[in-house]
């Protein structure tokens, strides 16, 4: 008997060996001579999408995409197709209601997501370079939470259980490196952020990490959005290398527009969840400073950023929202807060907007075609529309908010989360002399942002006199008209005003609003006063329901 045992570990660990091997020996991906692509972009009409690369210089596909190759290779083109229906574009209701059923399983919807990502991104004449890390773990989480629904089928669950979300990755997240897209921290691993544990707590699958602008958009100037020197430059599926993929959250917005994952979480200081939820038609919020934790999140300013969701539809919006939510006293600007059980549900359920009164900007109404439409029939629905022309006010200081913040606020967050000792940076200054060792692979567009950082000499005294002013000056923008005119939001486009809702401290919710003649997403987005997020959810959701305008991108279908 003891032979036998020997004889089969032995032929076990051969076995294991062999496999190994096999997988290692497998290329999935291989570097290709992107030079082309960039010749193509060389006049193109926006010039910071005269690019200087796409790919990656340091990102090896074949090391994210090789460990669930075994699983998504079995997973067939005929299963593929006979899942489509119940998941492609579906909201997370309606993918609970197919699970509930049994005609689909949380293991299944992963392959089904799996298999878009592998069959698109390993393709160089698809791949958007928006997936850059996956849970090599996730796909034996769903099998436990089949086991878990099927033991136990009537408990309730909270809506995201099982479902495949997204990370941006400047999101702390165990068992993935969170780099803000910078070599200085490919190596950084790190133990999940709050809002990651609250996502984990209600049993949320975390499918990967996604690519964004490096640093949030803070690195460079004048530098394409949606390039990072770890994942190289992201691509928007509704015109590859012709529409901006906005930014800096342009993975998240990518992704969900591609169908990549049931939604994504993307972060904003001002404009980097509402610019790439518009360029890529999907719907994202930047909820009021405060409501959201980012404790656990690479950060540009303690002041003005945020996290939010970003999804296909404004149920979902709520939903994600709902489970990131949670009062975090690790956060200094935290707001506690609560709301209604299953509010998320209530709050896009019954919504209308006949009666409801809306601000609308003269100049956009009478610049902007689309908008103009828009507003007309949201007039002929009921909605009481008022035009009005916000006060001119002070907005000098900006981005000393940023630079002094991120000063600060960087090395705090290395010193409180970062243990690897591979990640050698401590600050900006550190941060900065890192990538001017090697300058072609890791800052190809500069760093003229981190530059500024060390040369602001704004004092502490006078950062609070300019946080002060523009809070005050950025709620006068939106509060003059809001107060005289009694509004329930105010509708602006795209991230046209979200300097001004961030230093005001605002929520704004954008939704697609339609496509320009070229093919380009446009988007209306609701903006309100201070922890108004589930009335901006309720208006956004009667009018998504009365005009529905979101298409998947043609090719990603």
């Amino acid at each position: 008997m003891k032979q036998l045992l020997i004889a089969l570990v032995l032929i076990l660990s051969i076995a294991c060996k062999e496999n190994k091997e096999t997988q290692e020996a497998i290329v999935l991906w291989e570097a290709y001579n992107d030079s082309a692509e960039v010749v193509a972009n060389a006049e193109h009409e926006v010039e910071r999408m005269r690019y200087k690369l796409i790919q990656s210089k340091v990102l090896d596909k074949n090391e994210v995409f090789l460990p669930l190759y075994s699983e998504v290779s079995a997973f067939s083109e005929s299963d593929y197709e006979a899942l489509k229906p119940m998941v492609l574009e579906q909201d997370i209701p309606t993918i609970q209601a197919h699970i509930k059923t049994g005609k689909l399983s949380y293991e299944k919807l992963v392959l089904f997501y799996l298999y878009r990502i592998y069959k698109y991104e390993l393709d160089n004449t698809t791949t958007l370079n928006t997936v850059i890390a996956l849970n090599e773990n996730v796909l034996e989480e769903a099998k436990e939470l089949d086991a878990e629904l099927k033991s136990d089928p009537t408990t309730y669950r909270h809506p995201v259980f099982g479902m495949p979300i997204l990370l941006k990755d400047n999101i702390n997240t165990a068992g993935m490196k969170t780099t803000a897209g910078a070599i200085a921290l490919m190596e950084n691993t790190v133990d999940d952020a709050f809002i990651v544990s609250q996502l984990k707590s209600k049993k949320a699958l975390i499918l990967g990490k996604v690519n964004l602008s490096e640093w949030a958009y803070f690195l460079c100037s004048g530098c394409p959005v949606g390039y990072s020197a770890v994942g190289g430059q992201t691509l928007n599926p509704y015109g590859r290398r012709i529409f901006e993929t906005g930014g800096s959250s342009s993975g998240s917005g990518t992704s969900v527009a591609a169908n990549y994952a049931v939604a994504a979480v993307g972060t904003e200081t001002s404009g980097s969840i509402l610019s790439p939820s518009s360029q890529n038609s999907v719907v994202g919020l930047k909820p009021t400073i405060g409501l959201l934790s980012r404790a656990g999140i690479v950060p540009i300013s303690s002041t003005l950023d945020t996290p939010g969701p970003m999804t296909k539809n404004v149920r979902d919006n709520a939903i994600i929202l709902d489970a990131l939510f949670g009062f975090d006293a690790a956060d200094a600007a935290a707001i506690n807060t609560k709301w209604g059980a299953s509010y998320y549900l209530n709050a896009t359920s019954d919504a209308t907007i006949k009666g409801k009164r809306f601000g609308v900007f003269k100049n956009l109404v009478e610049g902007d075609s689309i908008y103009k439409t828009t507003v007309e029939k949201m007039k002929a629905l009921g909605a009481e529309i008022i035009e009005f022309t916000p006060p001119q006010v002070d907005m000098s200081g900006f981005l000393s908010i940023l630079n002094i913040d991120m000063k600060n606020d960087l090395p705090q967050y290395i010193k409180t989360h970062v243990t690897n000792k591979e990640v050698s940076i401590t600050s900006i200054a550190d941060a900065v002399n890192f990538n001017a060792a090697d300058s072609l692979v890791r800052i190809p567009y500069g760093q003229a942002l981190f530059e500024g950082i060390l040369v602001d000499s704004t004092t502490a005294e006078g950062l609070e006199e300019i946080k002060g002013r523009l809070q005050k000056n950025g709620r006068t923008y939106f509060d003059t008209a809001m107060d005289a005119h009694q509004l329930d939001a105010i509708l602006s486009i795209n991230n046209y005003h979200a300097g001004f809702a961030a230093v005001a401290k605002y929520p704004a919710l954008t939704v697609p609003m339609g496509y320009k003649t070229s093919g380009e997403p446009i988007s209306l987005t609701f903006i309100g006063k201070q922890l108004s997020e589930w009335s901006l959810l309720n208006l956004a959701s009667a009018y998504e329901k009365e005009l529905p305008v979101r298409e998947a991108p043609m090719g990603y279908e």
